[in-house]
């Protein structure tokens, strides 16, 4: 349940950081998002980071939960990279 409870926030995370970044919103929405609402994509991301690492070293203390919680983040990153390689994929047999 610990490692569940990391993995719903930081997977979450890196997906607002992806689709703050202008390239990833013309792959998903064809157009860039207004600069507010990157921002505020951004700042979500980041804010979700950083509750993911409050949950890991909540816990399981700083010395373990860094190293739980860098190993999560490295998973969502795979994930969230691999979904966005897979969309790319599939919109391009679509064609």
């Amino acid at each position: 349940m610990n490692h569940l409870a990391i993995q719903l926030v930081s997977l979450p995370a890196f997906a607002l950081l992806a689709l703050a970044m202008d390239r990833h919103q013309l792959d998903l929405f064809g157009r860039e998002l207004p600069a507010g609402q990157t921002r505020g994509l951004r700042l979500a991301g980041w804010l979700a980071l950083l509750a993911s690492l409050a949950i890991a070293v909540g816990l399981k203390g700083w010395s373990l939960g860094l190293v739980t919680w860098c190993g999560h983040i490295s998973l969502s990153a795979a994930i969230v990279i691999l979904t966005m390689v897979a969309w790319e994929r599939r919109k391009s047999v679509k064609k």
